[in-house]
């Protein structure tokens, strides 16, 4: 896959969850915020580093969390899977 398209697949990703409609009750708001970043996040934002070394991949990936861990297991080259 050609950079600009991943770009723009992330792109309308983040945007899909920003823009989405607020539909859920401040105490589930307020729970999420309190546990803080999930394990999924916490990985992506790992293996984003050891591929990329760049900070903007980190915190996209960060976001992302789960669904670039699996585009990750997809895509990891030879030399990843040790």
């Amino acid at each position: 896959m050609k950079k600009p398209a991943i770009f723009l697949l992330l792109f309308l990703l983040i945007s899909f969850e920003i823009f989405s409609q607020d539909s859920v009750s401040s105490e589930v708001k307020s729970t999420v915020v309190k546990n803080g970043i999930g394990l999924g996040s916490v990985i992506a934002a790992i293996l984003s580093w050891e591929r990329n070394k760049s900070i903007l991949f980190v915190i996209i990936s960060g976001l992302l969390s789960w669904l670039y861990v699996i585009y990750f297991a997809i895509t990891r080259k030879a030399d990843e899977k040790k």
